[in-house]
């Protein structure tokens, strides 16, 4: 019980719990159309985030700021060593020709010498534009060229062969130098002649309005845009940020926080969250994977205090406490435990917040939740290290379920909601407020809007100030100083936005009736063995799906029914008592909308929706025109039915 007495206890502690004010506006009619968050950090007056770690050193210089993973451990970074680091490669990207305001594409998976990169780019004047190590040459020669970086760091031989092969044909190719070959040791040879005085004057050379990076978006409907962020814009976000969260977050642990971050660094949500907890000087460690059974045992070895992930490791990690169950013969158990879960959390949350009706958890409950600790929720504690008590969810909505599954297993997980255009967060559940099935508040400092035909604006100072070479994409989205989003939502009497859909997703049937796929969808990807899915159904009669499965649940329902492993997929895929697995699965999607909008029927279709073969981004988020293109026949086949 130890976090949800912890955040009563935060709670009454009103130096924390008044912290963030929000003025909510409505409309005549009453409905809430805007709510705005003051902000609880001053906005950056001077400078650039490039002076953050000198700043540290400057100031507490043996404080350790990052873990560094080696064959033995995880080795102490102090905030003195790190800002060597940072100067020494700065003056190599000086030494190579990198002049102020130049762009360096840094194309890597999550590792400590990303870090080491961004605020070694920064330091020299220059501007980071991160790639997604999985890029194809096709789309790295577009943001090269777009871009105009003329220097490249790669982590392995093969990332280096993609930019070589993307760049071929420009008339100049940017300067490469590999990670896995000793980039920062090169360059840090490079500079050893450059003065201090020259690096310095680089960084002094800065100011809050310089440009950051360009941070190229993922591309789901189109060539991806660069987005200019500024120095000031990310800033916004990580002080902001941390002011909101890290106190309340360290009164409930009573540690000193720490995390471990494996978002991709290519993807802004890692970016910030860098930055936040340098700012912090929280404690942090890098691993290249988002793999679950491959962070897994990671974390049990680093044990975090806090994660920030995406819903996909929060499923994955409930998926894999039920295999585990009914491996030994306890599914039954497990399913009782996660309907105690879903009971508590809701009773629970009522007396926390003092919010809805009904009585908060009796002493059946509290027992039964007791019975459930040892037999089932401590045992998903243990997957995430043991002595992690919060987490952040962003990228897509998190089921509600699942949210309050883990919220009676002791760990609360926030959600949030943002794009690269904001930043990353433009809102966050307050960490004394949890509101599962919602993406929070405005984070301090931003004012969310529901236009009249129900898009989320947004404004502060998070929100970037272009798309990089592209004036008419900007006048699209940026009109009046609020960034319009594209996506579909609601905010409630109290502030808290829900995204219902996409502007562009939104599917019209033949009978006349709107339908946003990403509520079915959302609810379908969290229940095994359910893998990815596209919802169908534009000028269609009714709505429909394609479905792939999980190759990790459908490994365990194979072994469980002491089937072959290498059972034809074309065979599986016809197996009713698979397709019933699954239509439990659509029938828990289905209950969150109405006869109309449900879907009617399903294809469990062969292979997995991946980044390699076109139909996911870097990101995870499915190219939804891309899947229905390679699936046309059998979209086709399900409307003959």
């Amino acid at each position: 019980m130890g976090v949800r007495r912890d955040l009563k206890r935060a709670r009454r502690r009103t130096g924390l719990a008044d912290r963030a004010s929000v003025e909510i506006v409505r409309d005549p009619s009453g409905t809430v159309r805007e709510v705005r968050a003051a902000p609880l950090a001053p906005p950056l007056a001077s400078g650039s985030l490039a002076d953050l770690p000198f700043g540290h050193a400057a100031g507490t210089p043996d404080a350790v700021l990052l873990r560094r993973r080696e064959r033995d451990g995880w080795r102490p970074v102090t905030a003195a060593a790190f800002a060597a680091e940072v100067a020494a490669v700065a003056k190599g990207l000086i030494a190579a020709g990198l002049e102020p305001g130049g762009r360096v594409v840094v194309m890597s998976r999550t590792r400590y010498e990303w870090t080491v990169l961004d605020f070694a780019v920064w330091a020299a004047g220059g501007r980071s534009v991160p790639v997604y190590p999985t890029s194809s040459a096709e789309q790295v020669e577009w943001i090269v060229r777009d871009s105009g970086a003329r220097f490249a760091v790669t982590e392995t031989a093969a990332n280096a062969a993609t930019v070589t092969t993307g760049t071929a044909g420009h008339p100049r190719s940017p300067r490469l130098w590999q990670l896995d070959s000793g980039a920062l040791a090169d360059l840090t040879a490079l500079g050893r002649d450059i003065p201090d005085d020259e690096l310095a004057e680089r960084r002094g050379a800065l100011t809050p309005d310089t440009v950051a990076t360009i941070c190229y978006t993922s591309g789901t409907t189109g060539r991806p845009k660069g987005c200019v962020l500024t120095h000031a814009n990310l800033h916004a976000e990580a002080a902001n940020t941390v002011e909101l969260l890290h106190p309340v977050f360290q009164a409930v642990t009573g540690r000193a926080a720490s995390t471990l971050l494996f978002l991709p660094l290519a993807h802004i949500l890692g970016r910030t969250l860098q930055l936040a907890c340098l700012l912090a000087r929280i404690e942090t460690g890098h691993f290249p994977s988002v793999r679950p059974d491959e962070l897994r045992p990671v974390l049990k070895e680093f044990r975090p205090t806090f994660l920030v992930g995406v819903p996909y490791l929060f499923e994955k990690i409930h998926d894999t406490g039920r295999a585990t169950a009914e491996r030994t013969g306890r599914a039954a158990s497990f399913d009782r435990a996660e309907r105690i879960a879903v009971r508590f959390g809701e009773a629970h949350l009522r007396t926390l917040l003092g919010t809805g009706t009904g009585k908060g958890p009796g002493p059946g409950l509290y027992a039964a939740r007791a019975l459930y600790d040892l037999l089932v929720y401590r045992r998903i504690r243990k997957e995430l290290g043991g002595r992690m008590r919060y987490a952040v969810s962003g990228g897509s909505p998190l089921d509600r379920d699942l949210n309050l599954f883990f919220h009676a297993a002791g760990i609360v997980v926030y959600e949030g909601y943002g794009l690269t255009e904001t930043s990353a967060a433009a809102t966050i559940v307050p960490p004394l407020g949890p509101r599962p099935g919602t993406v929070g508040r405005p984070v301090p400092g931003v004012s969310v809007r529901i236009a009249d035909d129900g898009e989320v604006l947004i404004r502060g100072g998070i929100v970037f100030g272009a798309y990089w070479n592209d004036p008419a994409a900007t006048e699209d989205v940026l009109r009046d100083g609020w960034f319009a989003t594209g996506d579909l939502g609601a905010l409630d009497g109290d502030g808290y936005l829900t995204i219902t859909g996409r502007k562009k997703d939104i599917l019209v049937t033949s009978g006349g009736k709107n339908v946003s796929p990403a509520v079915l969808e959302d609810r379908l990807r969290g229940r095994s063995p359910v893998g990815q899915c596209v919802v169908v159904g534009d000028n269609r009669p009714f709505v429909a799906a394609l479905i792939t499965l999980d190759p990790e649940a459908l490994a365990h329902w194979l072994s469980v029914r002491k089937l072959p492993p290498d059972t034809p997929p074309a065979e599986l895929v016809r197996d009713e008592r698979l397709r019933a697995e699954v239509q439990r699965a659509v029938d828990h999607a289905n209950e969150a909308v109405s006869r109309a909008e449900s879907i009617r029927a399903f294809a469990l279709v062969e292979g997995e929706f991946t980044e390699e073969n076109g139909l996911l981004t870097p990101s995870l988020k499915v190219r939804r025109h891309a899947v229905t293109a390679a699936y046309a026949e059998q979209i086709e086949a399900l409307y003959r039915r």
